[in-house]
């Protein structure tokens, strides 16, 4: 691969933040520089400005005389950034209601819909996606680009941890009970009912990350 040089740490920054996410450069993982920029073709000037943009953003760390490492979320970092979250989607629930038309209500039953198929299918990735939809549509709602702004850079810290808290027992059926929750806050225009029901489902999320992280730990005991 070889990429030209327009914004070209833009783009070295953008590859290097997709492997991270997809799992290719795993959490505490060296980043190797040579490596990197013999097999992309590029000197090591827009790779270290790259590595700048995601230290920036949290997704890797800088070590005086041993280089770049991909940074690993602990259970402290969970702790501490999804209250944070909780309240600025909560925000973001609370503006939507008071924002949205008759047709973006009629855009989110379609995509209840389509979750509820997913989570009586068992399709995790599909409810996922759709899960992702709705939020984003939520915060589109809300149009307030500072929250926005501080939910995408927190949401990349949170792709770090790389668990899926689906896959936590009941937890699909009770993610869906939480979002028709919010759905039905919105629909009928009740802001604060739909900000408790949004704080209410991410600091579920966060729950079920703990009994994934438990069931891991035994697993691994045994």
């Amino acid at each position: 691969m070889r990429l030209v040089p327009n914004s070209l740490h833009v783009k070295v920054a953008t590859l290097l933040r997709a492997q991270i996410f997809d799992g290719d450069l795993a959490p505490g993982s060296f980043i190797d520089e040579a490596a990197l920029c013999a097999s992309l073709k590029i000197s090591r000037t827009p790779l270290r400005e790259a590595l700048k943009v995601l230290a920036a953003e949290g997704l890797v760390r800088h070590e005086p005389r041993r280089g770049s490492f991909v940074n690993q979320v602990t259970e402290q970092d969970l702790d501490e950034i999804f209250p944070v979250i909780a309240l600025l989607e909560g925000r973001c629930a609370f503006e939507a209601a008071r924002n949205a038309s008759d047709a973006d209500i009629s855009a989110l039953d379609t995509l209840h819909t389509r979750l509820r198929e997913h989570a009586q299918a068992k399709r995790i990735q599909g409810y996922y996606d759709t899960n992702y939809t709705i939020h984003e549509a939520i915060i589109t709602l809300a149009n307030n680009r500072w929250l926005a702004q501080a939910i995408a850079d927190l949401r990349k810290i949170l792709k770090l941890a790389r668990q899926q808290q689906l896959y936590a027992p009941g937890r699909l059926e009770q993610s869906l009970g939480e979002h028709l929750a919010i759905y039905a806050a919105l629909r009928e225009r009740d802001s604060e009912g739909a900000e408790a029901a949004m704080r209410e489902h991410i600091t579920r999320q966060r729950e079920a990350l703990r009994v994934l992280a438990r069931e891991q730990k035994s697993r691994l005991l045994a």
